[in-house]
């Protein structure tokens, strides 16, 4: 499930499929969407006071994106608007170790779902947990507003995952003298502008979403259903693990008897 990017403005990128040419800016990023039914069983996430962008004057995010575009091997440009704001893309890579809880026995998002905001979780209070594809990347068009707590609730959003978004976290990653680094962004730094000083070259920066790790998991912050189906997953594990230890020793158990009997014929 490695999915394309998104669309605004009229335009959507090389890899975008039609279904996916209506988020960002229809629905998360540009404006928000008000959902007159609260989301069942979900944790209403904490308001944050939107900060004030970075102190910059129109002139120079002017030539910043146009050294910025320069760069650019594809479409994926920045556009400057006529109030001082700014557009472009981000790939945002999905790290996640854990299962995520979705909506069970849901359709896809179709365009008009898209369009008019329908919120397809609302649809059903049953729920289930599946694992993400490792490494999963999404191409996101967002603004020089958008805060790095927009981005992951429309990334879930998105794939419908109805976990509260405090369990994820926004990283930025950094390869320095041939090491890679981790560094947790703040839930209000804007991730546009992060790309616009560091340049499109994905291998000075990109983005990952991973799980928010504070040390001790927070188990209250878990659903029901959600530890049943950690035990679940475990108990799977634990089983696969016996199986192969068992495989591992009847390999040996064989060799040592068909050397054994190998042997028996034999003088001593």
């Amino acid at each position: 499930m490695t999915i394309g990017s998104s669309m605004s403005s009229g335009y959507c990128s090389l890899d975008e499929d039609l279904e996916d040419c209506f988020f960002t800016a229809k629905t998360s990023f540009f404006r928000s969407a008000q959902s007159k039914i609260p989301a069942k069983n979900a944790t209403k996430p904490v308001e944050e006071e939107k900060p004030e962008p970075p102190t910059i004057t129109v002139q120079e995010i002017k030539q910043k994106i146009e050294k910025y575009n320069a760069k650019v091997t594809n479409c994926l440009l920045m556009k400057l608007n006529d109030d001082g704001t700014y557009t472009g893309f981000i790939k945002v890579h999905l790290k996640l170790r854990r299962p995520v809880t979705v909506p069970a026995g849901i359709r896809p998002q179709s365009i008009y779902d898209a369009l008019k905001e329908v919120n397809l979780a609302d649809m059903t209070d049953k729920r289930t947990s599946f694992y993400l594809p490792l490494d999963a990347i999404k191409q996101l068009h967002i603004s020089s507003t958008t805060t790095v707590s927009e981005v992951i609730q429309g990334l879930l959003k998105k794939f419908m995952v109805v976990d509260n978004p405090q369990k994820f976290a926004l990283f930025k990653e950094m390869r320095k003298d041939g090491q890679v680094l981790f560094q947790k962004l703040p839930l209000t730094e804007y991730p546009l502008y992060l790309r616009l000083l560091a340049g499109p070259d994905t291998d000075v920066l990109s983005f990952v979403l991973k799980e928010n790790e504070t040390g001790e998991v927070e188990w209250d912050a878990f659903s029901i259903p959600e530890l049943q189906n950690f035990l679940m997953i475990l108990d799977k594990e634990e089983k696969d693990k016996i199986q192969q230890v068992q495989r591992k020793y009847e390999k040996f158990k064989q060799r040592l008897q068909q050397t054994l009997k190998e042997a028996g014929g034999k003088p001593g």
